[in-house]
Parts: structure tokens; C-alpha cells; sequence
């Protein structure tokens, strides 16, 4: 083979191409190809070739990156993240460890509605800014594409500028951001006592969003004391007539049925699931709706009962994972630590779990095709571990297992060595 490339990446111990003509569902999930004693070939920013050594002989390249025999993979997606809000919210830890339940901290005004007075309060550069620090940190633990909702702002004005903020990284930042619109996140003040007018403003939105491209995507926090279901499939059947794709948090505390009605609609994914009933589950592996497990939130808060992924899994459900970044119930840029609470209390296996990070997370923000994977003409969105095998990053917990990240080809963070 007499072929010339920009990079070469040679002695990797294992690889990871994670390479599938689509979302792996259910018993697929337990799948992976593993290359052992891999190259990996990159051109004009683009993977041109992956496979043993010796099908590499004759490759060249004017820089190459010796591994050492570390894991090679695609890069991390985090497919549910709030990464642009202001201020934060340590204070309302204490609550939550006297047993303080969600629900109760935001009647009190905290938690969604601490945020949104935050964010309301600040710029938009000063958005940018804090949101840019949090994506140089994930990119840093190994993601390189991820979704970033609105949400803390519940008021035409905040709202805009949250999505504006989240389209000026889109620009400038290197993670690859999905911009979903998430108005309907919890109700205001000022609303208290009229949730379904308020919706019709978020809904008076759509046009706009989708005139400025602002937004992929659509979703609606579907709770006890936030948006019933009724309320909910409105919102989101006025969305799908403006051609967005459809996302829920469903069922996070108790089963209302929004499982059920997101399968129905044809949502891309439904979100949290905790509550997610059997029939729910089987809803969603016959439409394809991923579900999107966020165990990360479960742990924080302190929680026993966790999404039912064996359950979801068995029925043939498309499962990804993701961090849900955000200042009150999970804050967390390490998708690496959500891998690891899905071993230990969703079950998850290592297989699993990397399809449900990279290939499943993907398709869950309308990725599929761009991310998640390392074939011939993808991006080359590559992350090299201080490991040897893809079993070792979900077991050794806490800490980033990240060498060095590569986005389109080009070296974007590199572990630093201890000097002493």
C-alpha cells in the first residue's frame, strides 16, 4: 500500500472504530470492533484508514503519533447537557443532604429558578465566556461533540440569547455542538398559575428559532409539578409542524406516560427515564426513540432507583448515556465518570457502554453520520487513553484516563507530564 498521509497513528494497543451502519439496539449493543495492534491513517482531516499493522505496510506521513500501546477511539458524545447558564449552586447541596426533595428546592425559587435568575442577569458575553471554560473541560476528558440545551432563561429575551450564545460556540469552540431549544424547562414566577400560557409564548418562538437556525431540536421537561403530558404532546406536535426533531424529559420522577407519548411522536429520544414504565420501554424500541440514561443525576441526588437499562436493553431499546451537565442535579463534564456509574448501578458492560457514548449518543442529536465513529472519510474526532483496553476506563473510576485528543485531525489537548 503506497499511499501518503498526514498523520499517521501507529502502535495502538487497542482500537475502537466503533464502525455500524447505524444505532446498535439492544443485544447489538454487546458488539464492538476491536482492532488489536492498529494504525490508524488520517488525511486532510478526515480518517483514511484503520486496520493491523500489517495491512498498513507502504503507508507514509509527515507527522506520526506513536501510541505505546494505548486505546484509540472516537471521541465521546455527550448527547444531554445544559452547558450555557449563569452562576451556580453549591448552596443548595445541603439540601439535598437533609433529603430536601427537587421538587420542594424549586418551590422555594432555587433550583431551575435560581439558574434562570442568573442567567437572566448576565451577558452574553460573559455566557460565552463561562460556557467556553466548561466545553474546554469536557473536550479535555475526551468529548468531542455534545448537545447544548436552553432553558434558564424561561422568557423570549433569555431564551434567545441562551441559543445565541450556544451558536457563537458552535463557531469558535472545537467540540461540534446540537443546539436544542428547551423553553419549556420549568415554569416561571410569572406564570405560576397559567403554565399553558406560557407555553403558547415559548411555542410563539418556533418560527424564529427555526428562521435563525438557532435549534435542531425541541424538548419539554414533562414532571409532576412542571408540564403534564396533555400539555406536553401539544407543545412538541406544534414543534414537529416546524420540522424540529423532538426530545422529552420523561418520566425523571414519577410515570406520567411521557415515554409512552414521545415513542408516539416519534421523538429522537426521551430523556432520564427513571420512571419509565414496561410499556414505555417497549414503545420506544418499536419507534427507535433512544433512550437517553443520565445516571450521573440519579447519583447526585442522592437517589436509589435508577433508570432500568437491563430492562431497556432486553427489549431491544436504543441505549446511549449522557453527563446532563448542569449547575443544580448533576454538575459534571466527565462522561467518563458516567461511564462508570453505569457499570456499578446500571449494569451496564463495558460493550455496552462504549456503543451507548459513541455510536448511540451520535444518533441521539441527529449525528449518525459525523460522529461517534473512526471510518474512512469521518471526521478524525480521535481520543487516546492511558490505557491498554477499553474495559479499563469504566473500572478505574475519578480520574481522566485522557492523553491526547484529536479534532479533525489536529491535536486540541494533550496530558501534561509532571514536572519535578
Amino acid at each position: 500500500m503506497a499511499e501518503t498521509m498526514d498523520v499517521l497513528v501507529t502502535n495502538i494497543g487497542q482500537l475502537l472504530t466503533m464502525a455500524s451502519s447505524g444505532p446498535k439496539a439492544g443485544k447489538e449493543m454487546q458488539t464492538l470492533e476491536v482492532i488489536e495492534g492498529a494504525v490508524l491513517g488520517i488525511k486532510d482531516g478526515k480518517v483514511a484508514f484503520t486496520g493491523t499493522a500489517e495491512e498498513a505496510y507502504g503507508l507514509t506521513a509527515s507527522e506520526t503519533i506513536d501510541c505505546g500501546g494505548k486505546l484509540v477511539t472516537p471521541g465521546l458524545v455527550d448527547p444531554h447537557t445544559h452547558a450555557v447558564f449563569g452562576g451556580s449552586r453549591e448552596h443548595e447541596m445541603a439540601l439535598k443532604q437533609q433529603g430536601v426533595p427537587y421538587l420542594d428546592i424549586l418551590k422555594q425559587g432555587g433550583g431551575i429558578l435560581s439558574t434562570v435568575e442568573a442567567t437572566r442577569a448576565a451577558s452574553e458575553e460573559e455566557l460565552v465566556r463561562k460556557s467556553s471554560f466548561y466545553l474546554d473541560r469536557m473536550l479535555s476528558l475526551g468529548t468531542t461533540t455534545a448537545e447544548v440545551k436552553s432553558g434558564y432563561g424561561l422568557d423570549v429575551q433569555t431564551e434567545l440569547k441562551q441559543l445565541y450564545v450556544t451558536k457563537t460556540l458552535q463557531d469558535k469552540h472545537p467540540v461540534d455542538l446540537v443546539s436544542t431549544f428547551l423553553g419549556a424547562h420549568a415554569i416561571p414566577k410569572s406564570h405560576k398559575d397559567h403554565p399553558d400560557v406560557f407555553l403558547e409564548e415559548m411555542a410563539g418562538m418556533l418560527q424564529q428559532v427555526k428562521d435563525e437556525k438557532l435549534a435542531e431540536y425541541v424538548d419539554i421537561f414533562t414532571e409532576t409539578g412542571v408540564f403534564t403530558v396533555e400539555q406536553s404532546e401539544k407543545y412538541l406536535k406544534k414543534a414537529k409542524e416546524y420540522g424540529f426533531g423532538l426530545k422529552i424529559h420523561a418520566d425523571e420522577i414519577d410515570p406520567l406516560g411521557g415515554t409512552e407519548m414521545a415513542a408516539g411522536l416519534g421523538a429522537v429520544s426521551a430523556d432520564h427515564l427513571v420512571g419509565s414504565t414496561d410499556e414505555g420501554i417497549r414503545k420506544m424500541a418499536e419507534s427507535g426513540t433512544v433512550a437517553v440514561l443520565l445516571p450521573g443525576t440519579t447519583f447526585y441526588l442522592g437517589k436509589h432507583t435508577y433508570a432500568r437499562a437491563r430492562k431497556m436493553i432486553e427489549e431491544g431499546v436504543i441505549v446511549s448515556l449522557a453527563t446532563d451537565f448542569n449547575p443544580g442535579s448533576s454538575p459534571t463534564e466527565n462522561l467518563q465518570l458516567i461511564m462508570t456509574i453505569a457499570a456499578l448501578q446500571l449494569k451496564m458492560s463495558p460493550e455496552e457502554i462504549w456503543n451507548a457514548v459513541t455510536v448511540n449518543a451520535a444518533h441521539a442529536i441527529g449525528r449518525t453520520e459525523q460522529a461517534g465513529q473512526l471510518k474512512e472519510g469521518r471526521n478524525a474526532d480521535i481520543v487516546i487513553w492511558d490505557a491498554a483496553n477499553y474495559k479499563y476506563i469504566p473500572y478505574h473510576y475519578g480520574v481522566n484516563h485522557v492523553n491526547t485528543v484529536l479534532k479533525n485531525g489536529k491535536v486540541v489537548y494533550q496530558r501534561r507530564e509532571i514536572i519535578g
